[in-house]
């Protein structure tokens, strides 16, 4: 960060100034992004330092920026915290809150779907999940109409909501099984960029959704080799309690279906075996729809966080639809292998192409 910077007499730094560098907008970020700490349960916390922009560069720029920060370490908020402090009732309620300065001029609408409304849904997968654990599941949909009088239809996301991990019956190992709190980074992505859509008042209509529960063993929680029953009738049988994720995922994105949207992009911690086969150098994508990649890619190469687009070859759909007991396994038939590609040939079994949208395949075996 470049510029001066003003101390206390206790020599103490608690405000920093900025040099935009003709790209206010990234500078603001790249601070604001750059101050995020989680330490709300520490006892001796770190000093609180704020920013504003000295020298070149645009002021609107550097508020658009700031939004851009903020918006993605309310993410990263919910993804540090402790899973006992961020429940799926308590997570529903920071959004809520957080974007109840916009629900007033009736741009935002949030509603906190209980277990008997998902019940009423016949949402067997998210249930089946959820039962393992005492929190009750919260199914979280966000309104953002930021051209009411458009009849444009709404872009959905869909992100996945595991506030603890444990595996289930299918239990972790001990060694990291803390970082589990993180498992509903999907929901904290999507949700929080509504919020920031929000805050910037975007010309463009949002349904976000995000089926929030635990994984957790217990007496009643699904058993490797259960079946259950999807809200679009097909059955799955559990094999693996630990790839619940595309069982709650699964049912989410059957609803999505009910609103008529234009594009549905879902945002999940979906596998580790993703990160086997990329790493950290770019985030996987499988899509059916060529112009939908084109977008995503498009978007990574402005902000910078790179994106690779996989294979839903029917070869990993056999592996899914390959099955002893029901219409579906939620593991691949060969177990790890190609583990990220079988996940997503396995949700790709509840999502259709939307009306009025041309769905273009990579090759005849897609």
């Amino acid at each position: 960060i470049a510029g001066g910077c003003r101390v206390l007499q206790n020599h103490v730094l608690t405000h920093i100034e900025v040099d935009g560098c003709n790209d206010s907008q990234s500078a603001a970020e790249g601070a604001v992004l750059g101050l995020f700490t989680y330490d709300d349960l520490k006892t001796k916390k770190k000093t609180r330092v704020t920013t504003q922009l000295h020298g070149s560069g645009c002021v609107s720029g550097w508020e658009k920026g700031v939004l851009y920060g903020e918006g993605q370490n309310l993410a990263r908020y919910l993804m540090e915290a402790p899973a006992n402090h961020v429940t799926p009732s308590v997570f529903a309620d920071t959004i809520t809150n957080r974007l109840a300065p916009y629900a007033d001029h009736c741009v935002c609408v949030c509603v906190c779907r209980s277990q008997e409304w998902i019940e009423e849904q016949q949402m067997g997968a998210f249930l089946s999940v959820s039962k393992g654990s005492e929190e009750p599941p919260v199914f979280l949909e966000l309104h953002y109409n930021g051209c009411p009088d458009n009849a444009q239809c709404p872009l959905l996301l869909v992100g996945k909501g595991i506030t603890f991990d444990s595996g289930g019956i299918s239990l972790k190992p001990p060694s990291g099984m803390d970082a589990m709190r993180a498992d509903m980074g999907g929901a904290a992505t999507v949700c929080s960029a509504i919020v920031t859509a929000a805050a910037l008042n975007l010309p463009i209509n949002i349904i976000g959704l995000a089926p929030l529960c635990e994984n957790m063993p217990s007496g009643k929680a699904n058993k490797p080799g259960d079946v259950v029953t999807a809200k679009n009738g097909k059955t799955i049988q559990v094999d693996n309690t630990d790839a619940e994720g595309r069982l709650i995922l699964a049912d989410a994105l059957c609803y999505a279906h009910s609103f008529n949207p234009r594009a549905i992009v879902n945002a999940a911690t979906l596998t580790g075996a993703m990160d086997v086969a990329l790493g950290s150098a770019a985030t996987g994508v499988f899509t059916n729809s060529d112009w939908l990649w084109e977008q995503l890619h498009k978007a990574s190469v402005v902000t910078g966080d790179r994106v690779w687009r996989m294979p839903l070859f029917q070869h990993y759909t056999r592996q899914v639809t390959d099955c002893q007991l029901a219409d579906l396994n939620n593991v691949g038939k060969y177990s790890r292998s190609g583990g990220a590609c079988t996940a997503a040939a396995f949700l790709r079994e509840f999502v259709t192409a939307p009306i009025g949208r041309t769905w273009t395949s990579q090759g005849d075996d897609q």
